[in-house]
């Protein structure tokens, strides 16, 4: 079993054979870390884990970036975990637990001007990452449909949060 961290970095690995700093700057390009709780500080040491699986291996040559140590390509042990991963991933609906429906189970205790508020600010709040998230879908133009797949799902989820906050007031 991998964590969503491993698949995440195993997925960009099996993709191509990536160094920490390069792994770094696609989760960025492709908003990933709104998805994933994967920091630059983390990546070497889950890098280190799959090699330790045998999933990764260290790839022996030239820096491909100024900064970077190793380069790391997946096995072919990586690869058929990271299809299994991926594949489970999608096909399994998982419990999630966001905290507006913790918020929200306890918000007749909140005053009703309160209440209100809060619901604005969220709704002021999907609406600036909606714009964030259809800047940086537009920036990956030419990605591969796998990763304008990721952005159209994203902007579906706040989309369809934007219209349960229109006017929302309990």
């Amino acid at each position: 079993m991998l964590t969503d961290a491993e698949l995440t970095v195993l997925g960009l690995v099996v993709e191509r054979p990536r160094h920490g700093y390069e792994l770094d700057e696609v989760i960025s390009e492709r908003g990933m870390r709104d998805w994933t709780a994967l920091g630059f500080s983390s990546i070497y040491y889950v890098l280190g884990k799959l090699r330790d699986r045998g999933l990764v291996a260290e790839v022996e040559g030239e820096r491909a970036h100024p900064k970077a140590k190793k380069t790391f390509t997946a096995t072919e042990a990586g690869r058929k975990a990271c299809a299994d991963a991926a594949e489970a991933a999608i096909a399994e609906l998982r419990p999630v637990h966001p905290p507006v429906l913790v918020g929200l189970a306890s918000s007749p205790v909140v005053p009703p001007d309160r209440l209100a508020a809060a619901l604005a600010r969220r709704a002021e709040a999907v609406e600036e990452r909606l714009a964030e998230v259809r800047r940086a879908a537009a920036a990956q133009a030419g990605a591969p449909p796998f990763v304008r797949a990721i952005f159209d799902y994203s902007l579906m989820q706040l989309e369809a949060e934007a219209q349960w906050l229109a006017g929302r007031t309990i």
